[in-house]
């Protein structure tokens, strides 16, 4: 059996494990230095959409959606995923111009789950959207996910699949050995073997400075807001297109807010502060677009830290230093959908050294400057 190791406990982490241990001839372990779900992989807002994408993370997305319909298949669970629809609302007429352009430019590269609405049929999808809304950009069959119920599945999974996890172990070197295998040296015991994935979330960067390769990257943390109960009024997890905004309300009638309006984070100490000026901002424009939640008393919020490099979009692919090393993070607050996909891949790429996958793009050797 040839041993991989990934790095890293998030949601990202546990689906590289799940697919590399279901690969037949591979022993697989996790370390996760803190706890399994940890950090943003446990606390985001579950959204599961291809509504929106960066043009090339598209292919992925449009991947990752048909294993999200067949989620209970791969963990053994349904993750708490509705496929309620995503929504994008339009406020004026430069709003819809925008929304027209953008499925235009999206239809061009041969993608049709983007559509543009009318005011009439947004108020059919959203009977409690303010008035002042005119129309929406529409992708039907997507949805949202429990994401700690989500992270606990694969984790399941992941471990019924033979995976190993030690939580509490913290990685403090990397190298390459004379047979050719690569050490891993914690703050516990030293680990070897032919395969890493660097799944470590804002601190993957580290380790992969650790191998000697730097990649431009920083970090996010995205506030997120939860309502008292309220009566059930709207069922697609709605977004804005001039305004940041993520509102969706869940089964149990919470409301949930987010958009990517940011808090505070100490990497150096894996916390992360909620901005109550930003966090009223975020509430604001919630209750503009949905009247009803405008009295709404807040029972929590909170923040979790992430990595975001410079085009917000993920590092896929081999450490140019490390040979063997995979890195897989910096998905900048919207990988939560792609992570059945993205885990794949790269478990293909540990076992392979190839994969079908369309994660070409996301190659680190994007920020190299040419000589």
């Amino acid at each position: 059996m040839k041993k991989a190791l990934v790095i890293g406990g998030g949601l990202h982490g546990l689906s590289t494990a799940l697919h590399l241990a279901r690969t037949p001839g591979w022993q697989v372990t996790l370390l996760e230095r803190r706890h399994v779900g940890r950090h943003s992989s446990g606390v985001n807002a579950g959204g599961v959409r291809r509504l929106g994408r960066a043009l090339p993370e598209i292919a992925l997305s449009v991947i990752a959606a048909e294993m999200w319909h067949g989620i209970t298949a791969l963990v053994g669970d349904d993750c708490g995923f509705r496929a309620t629809g995503q929504v994008k609302v339009a406020e004026s007429a430069a709003d819809m111009a925008k929304n027209e352009a953008r499925v235009a430019q999206v239809r061009a590269l041969g993608w049709t789950h983007e559509e543009v609405v009318d005011q009439a049929e947004v108020r059919r999808l959203l009977p409690a959207v303010s008035p002042h809304v005119v129309g929406a950009i529409v992708t039907r069959d997507d949805g949202s996910a429990d994401p700690m119920r989500t992270v606990m599945a694969f984790r399941r999974a992941a471990e019924q699949a033979g995976v190993v996890i030690h939580e509490g172990v913290a990685v403090t070197g990397l190298e390459r050995t004379a047979d050719g295998t690569i050490r891993v040296a914690t703050d516990h015991q030293t680990f070897e073997a032919e395969r890493v994935a660097n799944c470590a979330g804002a601190w993957a960067p580290d380790l992969a400075a650790l191998a000697g390769e730097t990649i431009p990257c920083g970090t996010k943390a995205s506030m997120m807001i939860v309502t008292e109960r309220l009566p059930p009024f709207v069922d697609p997890t709605v977004g804005a297109t001039a305004r940041a905004l993520s509102f969706k309300q869940t089964a149990a009638g919470t409301v949930v807010i987010g958009g990517g309006h940011q808090g505070r984070n100490d990497k150096a100490a894996e916390t992360s502060t909620v901005l109550f000026g930003s966090l009223a901002h975020a509430a604001r424009i919630a209750a503009e677009i949905f009247p009803c939640v405008a009295g709404a008393r807040i029972v929590r919020s909170w923040t979790g830290t992430e990595a975001r490099p410079p085009d917000d979009m993920p590092v896929i692919g081999e450490s140019r230093s490390l040979p063997g090393l995979f890195h897989s993070f910096g998905f900048s607050g919207h990988g939560f959908q792609l992570s059945p996909a993205a885990g794949a891949a790269v478990a293909e790429l540990m076992a392979r050294g190839a994969t079908n996958l369309p994660v070409a793009a996301f190659h680190q050797d994007r920020f190299t400057v040419p000589a």
